[in-house]
């Protein structure tokens, strides 16, 4: 839970690194919660007999973490010292979303590189909001 408020603490913040446990587990809790405003949106609409209201939930859901998710991905590719432009890779039909799973499962850079220090590196502290602490 810790990684997913710690994503949105950085709610627009596109600069610096994510690890890959960051990355992961912030799409862990995304889908959790996607299914759990899934099944309350069904029982809702099930209770009030209208269509509109049952993705409303999800949608409205979906509209506040497109920002974060879109932020933590581009510190995750940085991670790896590949430019946030690399994101949109996924445009390309078929395998664009795969490379892009790729990437997301690979190593990063161990040691600083062009977008900041590791933040797996245990001798620099980085607190909840990813900036170095010295």
């Amino acid at each position: 839970m810790k990684w997913y408020l710690k994503v949105l603490k950085q709610y627009a913040d596109f600069n610096g690194r994510a690890r890959r446990q960051e990355y992961w587990m912030f799409a862990l809790f995304n889908i959790v919660i996607i299914i759990a405003l899934a099944f309350l949106s069904g029982m809702l609409g099930s209770a009030t007999n209208s269509e509109d209201l049952m993705s409303l939930p999800v949608l409205l859901y979906y509209l506040v973490i497109i920002i974060p998710s879109i932020a933590v991905a581009v510190r995750r590719l940085h991670d790896q010292n590949k430019s946030g432009w690399y994101y949109l890779v996924t445009f390309i039909p078929f395998i664009g979303g795969i490379w892009l799973l790729v990437l997301m499962c690979t190593e990063g850079d161990s040691g600083p590189n062009q977008y900041g220090p590791d933040p797996k590196n245990p001798n620099t502290e980085i607190n909840d909001i990813g900036v170095t602490e010295v």
